[in-house]
């Protein structure tokens, strides 16, 4: 058992299950869930008429709208998860070693169950995609020269770097073909 009082641990649940409602309703609403159609979520009836651009735009905003779904369902797990464990007589203490976590903590965040030392090692939050293992790196140096110079243009040699490119009344322009200069 933790060393909470009574009057901390009201808080706490009530605290949880605000958080559990909210979520609920936010989850439960079906602009939410991510699982409606591309064509029903935009509300055109054909994607031939949409310049790709637009359709990659829709893509993305249905790609983070599912990942805040996402997310939103695993905080309502862990909030399940901390309710439960109040119903045990478990809350409060680290899953992993059984000392109690500080009230200070479950301030911040009610649904945790693991003290500060072990939380780092639960951490959801810094996990990568099982493709990242298995990826080469780029060559070394790559892009390096791009990342140092970016930006890097000096406004006084502008017209040197690119003289050798013409004008508008360059003879490139003629519309006699073979013209080497203009005679005006």
């Amino acid at each position: 058992m933790s060393a909470l009082t009574q009057p901390q641990l009201n808080e706490l649940e009530q605290r949880l299950l605000q958080d559990k409602a909210r979520l609920e309703q936010l989850i439960g609403s079906p602009e939410q869930s991510g699982e409606d159609s591309l064509r029903d979520s935009t509300g055109e009836l054909s994607a031939a008429d949409n310049h790709p651009a637009d359709l990659a735009t829709e893509e993305f905003e249905r790609s983070r709208d599912l990942a805040i779904h996402d997310k939103q369902a695993q905080e309502l797990d862990r909030i399940d998860t901390a309710l439960q464990r109040m119903d045990e007589g478990s809350y409060g203490t680290c899953a992993v070693c059984g000392r109690d976590i500080p009230y200070e903590r479950l301030e911040a965040l009610p649904s945790t169950i693991h003290c500060i030392e072990h939380a780092s090692s639960h951490s959801s939050e810094d996990s990568r995609p099982v493709e990242e293992q298995v990826m080469t790196p780029p060559p070394s140096g790559a892009g390096v020269n791009r990342q140092r110079n970016a930006g890097q243009f000096d406004d006084a040699g502008a017209w040197e770097a690119v003289q050798d490119y013409g004008t508008s009344t360059s003879p490139a322009l003629s519309p006699q073909p073979g013209t080497d200069d203009y005679k005006e």
